[in-house]
Parts: C-alpha cells; sequence; structure tokens
C-alpha cells in the first residue's frame, strides 16, 4: 500500500511537470511516453483528480483573459479496441471525425463579427492573452463578412507551423508543435508571423442554437473566410476505423502534424460542451504500434485438421520490430474485412499480441479475391468451411493424427517423444491414436530405426509415468479446436469436473457456461464424441487417472493472468504453481480475473489497459510470491 502511494505521488510530479513543458514549447518526451504514465497513473488511482484537470499554459508577462468557449481536454483512444468499446456507449445515429492537429490551442473572440481577443488555452477557463501575436497569424478573420456580423462568441482553433516552414527557418527545434509553442508565447511577437491558425469549432454567446449542429460550424467557419479542420460523416463506428486507416496512409502528405482523429457526435450537446472533459466526444490517436501496409497474398498455415489464414503483407516497422506476416484468424474475418489481395489494410502489433490486420484503408481496382483452399494436401479429402473454421473432416487423416498425437505429449510432458519418433511410430503403423501410445510394447520401438534397448525402455516408462493427471490436462491434450485446460477449468468451475458429465452433456448446457458460446459448445461437443473411444479406453483400461478436486490452498478460489517475461522462473512454472496452490489460471483478462500479473505494471499494454478498465488488481512477480507463501494481502 506504501509502494502504491509512493509511486501514485511520483507519477502526478512527473506529469505536472511534462505538462508545463508541453504547454510552453519545450515538450521533454514524446507523446507514447506521456500517455504511459497518464495510463499508468488511471490504473493506479482511477480517481485522481489531477487526471480530470487540464493542462496549463499560463506564461508570466502576458494579461490573463476568460474563455467564452470552455478548453477542456478529451478522453483518448489507443487503439480501435478502445474506440469500439467508447462507441458501444456512445451510439450515435452518426459521428463527425475531424483531424486531430497536434499544436497549440487558441480562442478566437468576436463581439457583433469583430476580431477581439485572442487567448492560449490556459487552464480551460482563463488564458494569456496573445492578441498581438495572433493579429500576425495566418488565418485571422478580423471582420466577418456582413452575413456574419451579428456573430458574438468563441472560434476554437489550433495554431500551426507547417512543415516546410520548420524546415526552412525552425530546424533547431525538436518539431513544428515545440517551435508553433514557443513563437506564440514571444513577448517580442518575432516569428507569429510564420504560424497559421486552422478552426474546428464556435460558440455563439448569446444564442445556443446559433448552429444547428456540429457540420454546420464547420461550413459556418469556412464560409466566414477561417481556414477549418478536414471534416468527414460517417455512418457508424466501423467506418471511423476505416476512415482512420486512411488518414494513417495518407498522413505524410498533409502540410502540418495531426496525431489522431477527434471524433463526437454531430447533435450539439451544449451541456457537454462545457465540461472540463467532455463526455460526447473522444480523441481516437495513432499509435506506433499501428501501420499501413499492403496485403500481398494469403498463405493457409496447416494445424492438424485446421487451416488457418495468414497474411503476408509489406515489411513495416511495429514497436521497434519488422512486420511481413499477420494474423487473420479465419475466413469470417476476410469477409467482414472486405480482404483482398492488394488490399491496403491496417495492421497491428499491441503488447504480447501477434500482429494482425485491424482494418481495410482501401481496395485498389487491380486487386484480387482471395482464394480458400478446397481439398486437404494430405488425405485429399474436402475441406469444410464453417466460416469461423476451415478444416479437414477425415479423423484418420494422417496429419490430424500426428499433430493429437504430438499435443498429448505435450500437455502430458512426456519427455524422449519428439515429433520424430512419433512420426516415424506412426509411418510404420505402430500408433494410429493416443490410445495406442499406451500399447506399445519396448520391442515395438526397437523397430525404429537407431532405437536401441534403453532408450525405447525410457521412452515406455515416461509414457506410463503420468498416469494420473488433472481434467483440464486429459480434455485439453486431446486436441480438440480451441479447446485448451483454461476452458476446461471453466467447465469443471461449472461443474462438469469428471469425463462422465462432460461426455453426457448437451451442446446447450455447454453453451451456457460463462465464456463458452453455441460454436465453442458445438466444437467441444463433437470432439468430445469423436474421440469417445480413445477418452473410455484411456480411463477403463487404466491407462490414466483423473486427479481429484486440486487441493485448497493460499491462492484457492483465485484466478491469475501472466503477461511479460518473469524473473525467476518460465510462465509455465508459475501457471503449475497456481494450480498446485488451488487457484486457476487464465490465458486473458476478462470480467472475475482475481489477479494480473506483471513485472511492467507502467506500461501501457492493452492487458493493464483492459485490468484497470474492470478493475482488476495489477500485482508484480514478487507480490504473486508473496501470496503463494501467504504473506501477501489476497483480498481481492
Amino acid at each position: 500500500m506504501k509502494e502504491k502511494k509512493s509511486e501514485i505521488t511520483r507519477l502526478e510530479k512527473q506529469i505536472l511537470r511534462y505538462q508545463n513543458s508541453y504547454y510552453n514549447g519545450e515538450g521533454e518526451i514524446s507523446d507514447e511516453e506521456f500517455d504511459a504514465l497518464w495510463d499508468r497513473l488511471k490504473i493506479l488511482d482511477p480517481d485522481n483528480s489531477l487526471l480530470k484537470k487540464v493542462g496549463a499554459d499560463n506564461s508570466d508577462g502576458f494579461p490573463k483573459a476568460e474563455h467564452i468557449l470552455p478548453m477542456g481536454s478529451q478522453e483518448k483512444a489507443a487503439n480501435p479496441e478502445e474506440f469500439y468499446r467508447w462507441a458501444e456507449k456512445h451510439k450515435y445515429r452518426e459521428y463527425l471525425v475531424q483531424y486531430k492537429l497536434d499544436g497549440a490551442s487558441i480562442e478566437l473572440q468576436y463581439l457583433q463579427g469583430e476580431f477581439k481577443k485572442a487567448v492560449t488555452r490556459g487552464d480551460g477557463k482563463t488564458g494569456d492573452d496573445i492578441t498581438p501575436n495572433a493579429r500576425k497569424m495566418k488565418g485571422i478573420v478580423f471582420s466577418l463578412p456582413k452575413d456574419f456580423s451579428d456573430f458574438t462568441g468563441g472560434i476554437r482553433g489550433e495554431v500551426l507551423m507547417f512543415h516546410q516552414v520548420h524546415k526552412d527557418l525552425y530546424s533547431d527545434k525538436a518539431n513544428c508543435r515545440n517551435a508553433a509553442n514557443g513563437l506564440m508565447k514571444r513577448k517580442d511577437g518575432i516569428g507569429a508571423e510564420n504560424l497559421n491558425i486552422i478552426c474546428y469549432d464556435a460558440m455563439a454567446l448569446e444564442n445556443e442554437k446559433y448552429f444547428p449542429d456540429e457540420k454546420s460550424k464547420i461550413e459556418w467557419l469556412k464560409s466566414a473566410g477561417f481556414n477549418t479542420v478536414e471534416m468527414k460523416i460517417c455512418p457508424d463506428a466501423r467506418a471511423v476505423v476505416e476512415y482512420r486507416g486512411h488518414v494513417m496512409d495518407i498522413r505524410n502528405s498533409i502540410p502540418f502534424d495531426i496525431d489522431g482523429l477527434v471524433v463526437k457526435e454531430n447533435r450539439i450537446d451544449p451541456e457537454d460542451m462545457k465540461r472540463a472533459r467532455p463526455d460526447r466526444q473522444i480523441a481516437f490517436k495513432f499509435s506506433l504500434e499501428e501501420a499501413v501496409t499492403v496485403l500481398r497474398t494469403v498463405e493457409w498455415s496447416e494445424s492438424g485438421a485446421t487451416y488457418t489464414p495468414v497474411a503476408i503483407v509489406d515489411p513495416v516497422k511495429l514497436a521497434g520490430t519488422t512486420v511481413q506476416r499477420a494474423s487473420l484468424a479465419n475466413w469470417n474475418t476476410i469477409k467482414a474485412l472486405n480482404l483482398k489481395i492488394g488490399s491496403r489494410v491496417v495492421i497491428t502489433k499491441r503488447g504480447e499480441i501477434i500482429p494482425k490486420i485491424e482494418s481495410l484503408v482501401e481496395n485498389p481496382p487491380d486487386s484480387l479475391e482471395i482464394t480458400v483452399p478446397d481439398k486437404c494436401d494430405t488425405c485429399g479429402s474436402s475441406l469444410v468451411n464453417e466460416g469461423t473454421r476451415l478444416f479437414c473432416p477425415n479423423k484418420n487423416c494422417g496429419k490430424r493424427v500426428l499433430h493429437q498425437l504430438e499435443k498429448w505429449v505435450s500437455v502430458l510432458e512426456i519427455k524422449e517423444l519428439g515429433p520424430a519418433i512419433l512420426n516415424r511410430l506412426f509411418s510404420q503403423g505402430l500408433v494410429k491414436s493416443i490410445l495406442d501410445l499406451y500399447l506399445l510394447k519396448e520391442s515395438d520401438l526397437c523397430e525404429i530405426e537407431r532405437m536401441g534397448e534403453l532408450s525405447a525402455g525410457k521412452i515406455i516408462k515416461n509414457i506410463h509415468g503420468k498416469k494420473e493427471i488433472p481434467l483440464s490436462s486429459f480434455i485439453g491434450g486431446l486436441d480438440i479446436e480451441g479447446i485448451g485446460e483454461v476452458l476446461v477449468e471453466k467447465l469443471e468451475e461449472a461443474g462438469f469436473d469428471t469425463v462422465e458429465k462432460l461426455l453426457s452433456a448437451s451442446k446447450q448446457e455447454i453453451a451456457a457456461v460463462y465464456q463458452f458460446g453455441e460454436i465453442t459448445a458445438s466444437v467441444l461437443t463433437e470432439g468430445l464424441n469423436e474421440n469417445r473411444d480413445v477418452i473410455l479406453g484411456l480411463i477403463n483400461r487404466g491407462f490414466i487417472k483423473i486427479q481429484g478436486k486440486t487441493k485448497t490452498g493460499n491462492l484457492s478460489g483465485k484466478s491469475f493472468c501472466f503477461t511479460g517475461e518473469l524473473d525467476t522462473m518460465k510462465r509455465s512454472e508459475a501457471e503449475n504453481i497456481v494450480k498446485a496452490n488451488g487457484g486457476s489460471v487464465k490465458s486473458s483478462v476478462s470480467k472475475g480475473l482475481s489477479f494480473l500479473v506483471t513485472n511492467t505494471p507502467e506500461s501501457g499494454s492493452s492487458k493493464n489497459k483492459k485490468a484497470a478498465e474492470l478493475n482488476i488488481t495489477i500485482i508484480t512477480e514478487s507480490e504473486f510470491l508473496a501470496l503463494v507463501n501467504g504473506t501477501g494481502s489476497n483480498n481481492k
């Protein structure tokens, strides 16, 4: 508890320091580094008052002025998953999307159509009056056209330095934003003429209904002579994500800096506009873990009976590594994203997640349809395409049988019995199923080339040495598509805690268990039925005995998910410790998880963020070991 308070205090000091340097043109760290600090504070102390404040850019030497239009800050989404979660809570008829300009915010104040004052963001309520400097900037309209002369209110914009100006005159500055912030605040006003103002919002002081909707604001600003932000109306959240991909694709051709999109409801909510952190809009940011690339071909990776599509793309840098392959999950994903060979796509790589295709940017005219294999490469059977899965239905297919044998040996950790030996046993007809492994004799193994009696004896001993195993290992080792040990543990918790109960369970009963749906339930019941003879043979002949429920221990009733590298052990060893002490292991962060274990709790990884959103306790490896030893706080 003491360590947590100390970390919160340190984070508060760092955030205040970097906010101050950011708003005064002397940014010390990158946006990504600042976001990581912000996200960590949000995880540790979600109600921290600092998270609700607007960073201040007030400077000495300038008179202060109050804002007409409240200049708050926005919630942010760092990736499509976070944006979709926000959109799920804000189901608008249509979304207005604008570039998120990366400069310094400013409010232009007008009285009866005449420009009066320019005020910096400040603390959101009061800012610096930099009117003399603003008068030199490009984009100011000093007197609104006759049709707009009744306007009294505030116009919000961004002070920007264009890339070419930075290159020609201010290349000694780290970036355009730092240079613009510095020039904007010069007391002598020198250099302000090299800055541009682009406008994106307006508020009439005397008439809240002056503008019918957000779109009309931009149209009004443009007609009044202001430079305005790029704008698009999107009908739904998916269209917003696709548009973001398009903007990422053309970002380098835009003459000024943007760092994402601003997404809001087209309908105006006057009360929301006045909040320090408006609820009905969000900053949908770009990320170093995303890039736009071209889908060149699709390979179909074979694993047992299943064929999984893998995207081959033009090489791109993501999070410091070069990526050329990405997951496509299944045929339904390809259809939903409308992918073709030649598609321009957004590819992502976040935390430990393997690269995947996130969204479509565009399909060029010469793009080609993706072909799906229709025959099994091994046995020639026609493949079954269920949308979520493409597979060979022949349960005697050699590739499928071998994969199951390898999975069983891996889950039970049977030593000395590697893929090469399994392949030779299968090709010589000695092993055609898991049950056959337990019927092997030393003499059978000695028939294999270069296999001596000593090695054969070790293998037989190792096979029969794993006699008593958990139900989760038994079912997980059968290589039923998508059914691993963690899911089986879920079934045990729901009362399906014996082989007999699982074999007699209906698809509907399985589907009712948390984290199971109709598809997974169908795959499981079909897989169990297909392996019924092997299951009963192993049990009835005494080759395998299912362990009773795990004894209670210091971790009894608690569930753990591990992410990142551990210092003192492998992840598999940590998971075994959990199970041995009465706890359970989950492969992902979801509702009901007790603890997320990570040695990098400050990182902005997707698992850390999701744990914070679900109010799941995040602990380090040392804190985990303290729980195991009974010296830690086990009060989740």
